[in-house]
This record gives structure tokens, C-alpha cells and sequence, in this order.
């Protein structure tokens, strides 16, 4: 198994034994419990340490070695100074989960030998060329940047207060950084919408390129539509949607195989 940036954190968890706990986790964070858990930092190279996130992360997965996990695990951070991957396949699961989800200029980079890791998401956003495979493996890639239509739920709801009271928190902040970077009166777009929009655009074709020249045998497909960054009150939203997602696909690989096996069939032989 190998995750990038939010795939590594579900990824390490799952290869920990963790998944149910984290899940439990997630599912019960309300919009102003992930406000809380946003520790902010006055600083250009990231307005957000990521301490207190990691802290209950510890809680569940402890602070396991990545090469005493079950399951094989590889994650990958980015050398933002030299343009290089740093591939993780041994020592703290959890640092390396940290380092694989530092958001450029979002979460500040995490000094490693010497280096400024940030997001491997930023050169691998989909790193199936990291997954240690045997010949007979089936190779299941998760692509969270696909370009297809969302369409939310209509039984989720939340209370008029805490939406309006999130709301204007989320729109200080960032009016607040827009400010830090730029001297504009009333810029179009604010600072941290263009970021994340401009590193959706570049994950989007990174992600395509890794499918066409790995070519997964499944591939489940998550609309970049479905959530914003830092939405992780809705967890339980999305994990639905990301099971009706796998399911729908591995139908549809099932009848595939199905349909090829009935084909491959002798003249005159039963059918199953």
C-alpha cells in the first residue's frame, strides 16, 4: 500500500489496524471541533502547525515504526529545496504522515535531514509506482482529483449556528492571509481559494499521468467536487460516498471479468 498526502494518513492508519478507530474519530467532529484543532501559526511558510491534528492522531495509532506495520506501507513527502521525493518506508509512521500532508504554504513544512518536506502530493499525488506489488497482485488506485459531478446528499444537515458561526471564522481567515500576501484593496479571488484551486489543477494532471503509465487494474474514482480542504466534519458524508464509489467499480470490473470468461468459453460449452 502507498498514500500520498490525505492517502497516506488513511493509508498508514489502515496498515496500523487503526481504520475503525479513525473513522470513529472523524465521524463524530463537528465543524467547530475541526476550527479547534486548527492550531495557527503567524508565519509565510504556513499558517497552520498541524500540532494539535497530530496529537489525537497519536492517540490512535501511537507512534508505530512504519516497517513493523502488517501491512507493507510507503509514503512519499516532497524536498521542496530540491525538487526531490523523499519516499518513506521505515522509522515514525506518524512523522512521515505529517511530512506527507504539508499543504504548501497551508501546513508548515517539516525539517527532515536537513530538508523542508512538504505535501508529496506536490510531485506524486497518486505514487502507484511506490506500491510494492508480487506479479499476481491486483493493483486499486483511489483518484480523489477526478473530474465528475458531486451531488450532495440531501439528509445531511447541520444547525443554522454553528454553519453561520464556522462560516465567519473560515472567511477571517481567509480575509486575514489575503492580507499577509497581497496589498490589493478587493482582489478577485482570495489568497487561499487560488492556492488550493491552483494545486487541484496541477494534482489533477500529475494524477492522469500516473494512471495512464501505471494503468490500475481498478480504479475508484472520488469527484474533486465532493469536499474542500479541512472539511473533515463531514467525514461521514464522505466516507459513504467513497464505499458507493468502490462498490459501484468493483461491480463493474466483476462484470467485466464475467463477461471476458463467458467469451473465452469453447463453442458448445454450458454457460455458468
Amino acid at each position: 500500500m502507498a498514500g500520498t498526502s490525505i492517502g497516506s494518513v488513511v493509508g498508514g492508519v489502515f496498515a496500523a489496524g487503526k481504520l475503525e478507530d479513525f473513522k470513529n474519530w472523524m465521524s463524530g467532529l463537528g465543524k467547530m471541533d475541526v476550527f479547534r484543532l486548527m492550531d495557527f501559526a503567524i508565519t509565510k511558510s504556513g499558517f497552520i502547525k498541524g500540532e494539535k491534528i497530530f496529537a489525537e492522531m497519536e492517540k490512535i495509532i501511537g507512534d508505530i515504526a512504519i516497517e513493523d506495520l502488517n501491512i507493507p506501507f510507503t509514503t512519499v513527502a516532497v524536498d521542496i529545496n530540491n525538487h526531490k521525493e523523499v519516499v518513506f518506508t521505515s522509522g515514525s509512521l506518524r512523522k512521515a504522515i505529517r511530512a506527507s500532508v504539508a499543504v504548501p504554504t497551508i501546513l508548515t513544512p517539516v525539517e527532515y535531514k536537513g530538508m523542508e518536506l512538504v505535501d508529496g502530493g506536490v510531485l506524486n499525488p497518486l505514487p502507484l509506482n511506490l506500491v510494492q506489488r508480487n506479479k499476481s497482485d491486483i493493483l486499486i488506485a483511489v483518484d480523489l482529483n477526478a473530474g465528475i459531478s458531486y451531488t450532495k446528499p440531501h439528509n445531511v444537515s447541520i444547525t443554522e449556528k454553528d454553519q453561520s458561526t464556522y462560516k465567519a471564522l473560515w472567511e477571517q481567515v481567509n480575509k486575514r492571509w489575503t492580507h499577509f500576501f497581497t496589498k490589493e484593496k478587493n482582489p478577485k479571488i482570495g489568497y487561499f481559494d487560488l492556492l488550493t484551486k491552483s494545486i487541484y489543477a496541477m494534482q489533477a494532471k500529475l494524477t492522469e499521468t500516473s494512471i495512464k503509465k501505471h494503468k490500475p487494474d481498478i480504479l475508484i474514482q472520488i469527484s474533486r467536487n465532493s469536499c474542500d480542504l479541512f472539511e473533515f466534519h463531514r467525514a461521514t458524508e464522505l466516507i459513504e460516498y467513497g464505499r458507493k464509489q468502490a462498490r459501484k467499480e468493483l461491480k463493474t470490473v466483476g462484470g467485466r471479468q464475467k463477461n471476458k470468461k463467458s467469451w473465452q468459453k469453447p463453442i458448445g460449452s454450458k454457460s455458468e
